[in-house]
Order: structure tokens, then sequence, then C-alpha cells
């Protein structure tokens, strides 16, 4: 249980309601605040190997504050079933379900993405449209991710080798540590065990992909981004998110003692805060008859 968890737990009453369903072989986090405060839903969009089970504080902490959330689980990743071989999903078969997400939802959310979450997002806004806003956290880059690539292979050389026998992502955190260099900083709050227990399996095609041979951003676009970097990334540099937030338009913020999974960070409550406060200046409180009033977060498929 978490401290949030344990601390509402003594009042004898959940500030929010959790549901948690698998439909349509897409596993679906939702929570709903005791007291709504705001119309817009927040989608939250997880990163290569990880599954909606990372939102899990987050969403507790924007339900206190008047949020509605969903955060759902890519094919093959925490509850979802695999739908095709891991090895050939790429970033087009992912955004098609990030596109199926927004669809769902009674109003157009705001998407909050995590690494390769924000790659997705980045093609939501070239492909489909804007979005009411969106949050980008840890960033993919907005034109290549092939430096990078090549930066994994100087930092675990067995691993890069593995990916390329293989053709998947999988060897890069086939063991706790390894899982732990990439996303974690030394004082994060969660243990690498319990991270490595959450990971999955991932494809290699989706870091291949973006880069200019088949990507180029939308820069146009009318959608206001948040760009938050983490400080102590490994495979990120922040000067290079930085240039990405500035070719997007975006206000950007970096976490500087956090780790790529900022959510897991011990300043992980302070970055919520930022995103609740950057989102309340654009977003204003709805009226608590109206809320009361609102249809369902999503639609559910029997």
């Amino acid at each position: 249980m978490s401290a949030l968890s344990a601390a509402t737990e003594h009042a004898h009453v959940l500030p929010f309601v959790r549901e948690h369903s698998v439909v349509d072989s897409i596993e679906r986090i939702v929570y709903k605040p005791t007291r709504h405060r705001y119309s817009t839903p927040l989608l939250f969009v997880h990163g290569m190997w990880h599954g909606a089970w990372c939102w899990q504080t987050w969403q507790e902490l924007f339900a206190l504050w008047g949020w509605e959330s969903v955060a759902f689980s890519l094919p093959g990743h925490g509850a979802s079933p695999i739908q095709r071989p891991i090895r050939w999903c790429t970033l087009g078969y992912y955004t098609d379900f990030l596109k199926q997400e927004v669809d769902r939802l009674h109003a157009k959310p705001i998407v909050v993405g995590h690494s390769l979450g924000t790659a997705l997002c980045q093609r939501y806004l070239k492909d489909v449209g804007d979005l009411p806003a969106s949050v980008m956290l840890s960033p993919w880059l907005s034109r290549s991710m092939i430096g990078l690539v090549g930066r994994y292979f100087g930092l675990d050389l067995p691993g890069a080798i593995a990916t390329v026998l293989t053709l998947t992502a999988t060897p890069c955190i086939r063991n706790a540590n390894n899982a732990a260099r990439i996303f974690l900083s030394d004082t994060a709050v969660c243990s690498a065990e319990d991270l490595h227990k959450g990971l999955c399996g991932e494809s290699m095609l989706l870091p291949l992909q973006h880069n200019p041979l088949f990507w180029k951003p939308k820069t146009d676009h009318k959608t206001p981004l948040l760009w938050i970097s983490a400080g102590k990334d490994l495979l990120i540099p922040e000067e290079s998110s930085r240039e990405s937030a500035r070719e997007y338009g975006a206000h950007y913020m970096v976490a500087e003692m956090a780790g790529h999974d900022l959510m897991m960070e011990p300043d992980h409550a302070l970055t919520a805060a930022w995103i609740h406060d950057w989102l309340s200046q654009r977003f204003t409180e709805t009226p608590q008859d109206e809320c009361h009033a609102a249809k369902p977060i999503a639609n559910h498929v029997a």
C-alpha cells in the first residue's frame, strides 16, 4: 500500500474510487475523485517495458487534486495480453491504441506521456490533431533517437548485442540491476527488484523508427505542451531534451535529481505538483453540480 493510500485509510473514506478492467484486451486503471474539480480527464501513457501500473502514485495524487484519470497498458504490457509478436510492434501500431483510448473518453483528454508515451503523443499531434494539452515526461527527442541507441551500446555492450540477435529490446532489462541503471537514480523510492517485476518484453524497432528516415516532427501544432526532463537521465541528455522542447515551443522544466522514471523518484510529488499547477492555470475548475452531472470518464464495453 502506498503512503498516500495508508494515510487516507485512517480517515476510513478514500478520496477517490479506483476501477480496474481488461476490456477488448486492453488494461485500464481509472481513478475518479470524490470531489471533481476539472471536467477534462487525464490520459496516462507509459513508456517502453512499463505498463499502467507505473502511474499509481500519480493517479492517486491527481485524484486528490480533483482530476479524473485513465492509465492504460499497451498490448503485451501490464495486464494487456499480447496481440502481435512484440518484436514486430511499431510506433504506428502503438499510436493506433493511443487514438483508440482518446476516442473512448467522454471528452478529449490531456495526454500525459512518459518516454515512449511521448513519442506516441508526438505522432498523435502530427497524424490526428491537437489536444487540450499534453505533458511530456523524460521525452523522446523531437527528431531522432538513433544517437541514444548508440549511447546505450556504449553502456551495455552485451545487452546491445543481445537486442540485435533477438530483434527485441527485452535484453536491456534482463535483470533488476540493468533495469535500475536505465530507469532509476540511486535515491529512487522504488527498488530495483520491484521495478523489474513490472517490466515486460519490448520491440527494438521503436527507437529505430524515430529518426529522419521515417519521422519528421510537426512543430506548428496548437497544443499547449509541458516538457519535463530528468536531470539524471542516463540515456537522454538534458541539453538535448531542452533543444527539442524549444523546437516544439513547449514550456520546459527539469527535475534535476530525478532518473528516467520521474514517477519513482523522491521528488515525484513535487514534479506532479508542477504539472497540476501548470494545468490548473489553463483549465478552470468546474462547478460541483456540473461535475456530478458529467458523463462517465470512459464507455466500458461489456
